[in-house]
């Protein structure tokens, strides 16, 4: 069966003439089936169950492939990359977000995309290169964000093209198939890439006609998103059938996940995230989705790195997804014994002092003493107030990571009893809101079996399942 035709919901704000015109709603048909809706607050579904909690997958977008980059500087590289993509069975749409550009035969020309902005087609108006990119960017997400056949998305160019992807990149769900082909590739990507799973390409040539080097490179990207594209309802299809839980790890709290982990594997699809900062934005980026019903929070170490100016940090809305949405939550205290920072040569002046251990030769890590931990018992504690859902945190008596044990260079029982005392003295308990001491080292296999049943226990609770059920 045809859909019916995708329509932009974005409302430029301006008021001007010129930018008060209705965004670009396109005539064309779409050939494929109508697509889940990009905002993530659409995208929460209730599946089949399996056990206590709801299964719940990624959308599947079976819509258009889009192509975003500068028409007047860009046209051949981009339209090279479509024609492999239509060549390889996937519909597209051609975006051009060139603010001086006139390209002929686009989809989207740049007036369309910037009538969206809070500033209109103004934009296209700009001196100011960077001020009309950033507008562009804005522009681009709030456009995308409107579109509901969105199956994939790559951009092509350097700093300004991927300036202006990024953003709407990051706002859609993960799981959407996203490439940016850079030259900015090879350094420093974090902020492009941010918490979602953008993937970026190296574009070794600049992007500035195709020769025997872009033709490769930009063809083995059009051939990746195609394939992302064509083969992800097979991928999403394969652990459909159990219940997604998040689990947060750290090298020192490795055996611990990982116990966790076979103990739970049979009954659940177990989504471990690396505890870098990153990775617990990821994490709870998907609980708002809805996409992971339950967590399992081992590795909370990131809120040492927020509050002491480590490289892991996590930011200020740290278990904010778990108040948002109450889903079923485990937490513990793990690595909150250490800050992460680079080699030694990047520790903080104020900190070469303190006890250090080299983890490797790009990893530095700092002891936090009995006032840091206090300060991130207190932290933990006010974020656990605002959580209504069913709540267990565990704090582990005999050390919160492989290095704090007895014998091993981080093991300081003082500063571990003022970590558990603020986040005891924080907390107000509640039926739902229970701090647990365990008799046992966060890496005991006892410890582990503690975790897992305390969250089947909750899991299975009233409060639970209406939390399960948010925004299906």
């Amino acid at each position: 069966m045809r859909s019916r035709s995708p329509r932009a919901r974005c409302t430029p704000a301006s008021t001007s003439s010129r930018s008060t015109r209705a965004c670009w709603r396109s005539s064309a048909r779409a050939s494929a089936p109508r697509a889940t809706p990009a905002s993530t607050s659409s995208t929460r579904r209730r599946g089949k169950t399996c056990g206590c909690l709801p299964v719940r997958n990624p959308p599947q977008f079976v819509g258009r492939a889009y192509i975003a980059g500068t028409c007047d500087t860009k046209l051949d590289e981009l339209v090279y990359v479509r024609d492999l993509v239509r060549a390889a069975g996937v519909e597209t749409c051609l975006v051009d977000l060139g603010i001086r550009s006139r390209a002929e035969g686009v989809d989207v020309t740049p007036a369309q995309v910037a009538a969206c902005g809070a500033a209109g087609i103004s934009i296209l108006d700009l001196d100011d290169r960077g001020r009309a990119v950033t507008a562009m960017a804005e522009a681009f997400a709030r456009f995308l964000a409107g579109r509901d056949d969105v199956a994939g998305i790559i951009g092509l160019g350097g700093s300004g093209n991927s300036t202006m992807v990024a953003p709407a990149m990051q706002a859609l769900p993960i799981g959407v198939p996203k490439i940016i082909v850079s030259t900015q590739a090879a350094g420093n990507i974090g902020h492009y890439v941010g918490d979602s799973d953008i993937c970026m390409m190296y574009a070794v040539t600049d992007v500035a006609g195709l020769n025997r080097i872009s033709s490769v490179v930009l063809g083995n990207a059009a051939h990746a998103l195609a394939g992302m594209i064509t083969s992800r309802a097979t991928l999403a299809s394969s652990h459909s059938d159990k219940p997604a839980i998040g689990l947060t790890m750290f090298g020192v709290t490795t055996p611990c996940v990982t116990r966790v982990r076979e103990l739970l594997g049979d009954r659940f699809d177990c989504i471990v995230f690396h505890a870098t900062g990153a990775g617990g934005r990821s994490m709870e980026k998907l609980v708002d989705s809805g996409l992971i019903t339950g967590v399992i929070d081992i590795t909370t170490t990131e809120i040492a790195d927020l509050l002491c100016g480590g490289v892991c940090a996590a930011t200020e809305d740290r278990l904010g997804a778990i108040a948002r949405t109450r889903v079923p939550y485990v937490g513990s205290v793990g690595a909150q014994d250490m800050v992460n920072f680079g080699a030694p040569v990047t520790v903080p002046a104020k900190y070469r002092g303190r006890l250090l251990n080299r983890h490797n030769a790009h990893a530095t890590l700092m002891r936090t003493d009995a006032a840091e931990c206090a300060a991130i018992g207190r932290w933990i504690g006010e974020r656990l107030n605002r959580c209504d859902g069913p709540v267990r945190f565990l704090l582990p008596e005999g050390g919160v990571s492989m290095i704090d044990a007895p014998g091993q260079p981080f093991h300081d029982p003082a500063a571990d009893a003022a970590l558990f005392a603020a986040i005891e003295a924080t907390v107000r308990p509640s039926a739902d809101r229970v701090v647990v001491r365990v008799p046992h080292h966060l890496n005991d296999p006892a410890f582990s079996a503690e975790a897992v049943r305390h969250f089947l226990e909750i899991a299975k609770t009233p409060t639970a399942t209406r939390s399960s059920s948010h925004g299906t």
